[in-house]
């Protein structure tokens, strides 16, 4: 099976190319990424804990879910796939914002991502695949924001850069 390819970008998200995924992450090359984030009724996020065996951020905690666009994909048709494959649920979402960040690993490797935020709202319970997620939960975003100054190393580093932007921007 091939390796899957991500969409490599420049900083206006113009495609320049495509790259295996871990050889982009070993180069630190910048491409295309989405971030979902799903909120209920009662304004609680949707947290996932990465699975053990991930090859980076294993175990930590993070966004809904996260992946990369495939060539020819929408955001939102990414990120729809995505959160199927993995949190085992469909919903509507909507593309808000985006930016560039760069998080280097203990590994080698480094996310340079631009990355679009969506936002989708499910109030029941997800079926978790377990070789992408290790375990879920809904918490107030209140309490996320604190637990990520008191407890940041339990946190994946790409969440914790989105957090600060997402925050903002959904609490206007």
């Amino acid at each position: 099976m091939e390796e899957e390819k991500v969409i490599l970008v420049d900083t206006n998200n113009k495609q320049i190319g495509l790259m295996p995924k871990m050889e982009a992450h070993e180069k630190a090359v910048l491409h295309r990424a989405f971030s979902v984030f799903i909120l209920n009724d009662n304004k609680e996020l949707m947290l996932q804990q990465r699975a053990l065996h991930k090859y980076h951020s294993p175990g930590l905690w993070t966004n809904t879910c996260c992946s990369h666009q495939r060539e020819g994909e929408s955001n939102i048709e990414a990120g729809v796939r995505r959160l199927e494959e993995e949190m085992g649920f469909t919903t509507s979402l909507k593309d808000t914002i985006s930016f560039i960040y760069k998080a280097n690993f203990d590994n080698g490797l480094t996310e340079h991502e631009y990355d679009h935020v969506l936002i989708g709202q499910y109030d029941k319970d997800p079926v978790i695949n377990p070789e992408e997620v290790a375990a879920w939960k809904w918490m107030p975003l209140e309490e996320v924001k604190k637990d990520l100054q008191e407890s940041p190393d339990l946190y994946t580093a790409w969440f914790k850069i989105i957090f600060d932007k997402f925050y903002e921007h959904i609490t206007l």
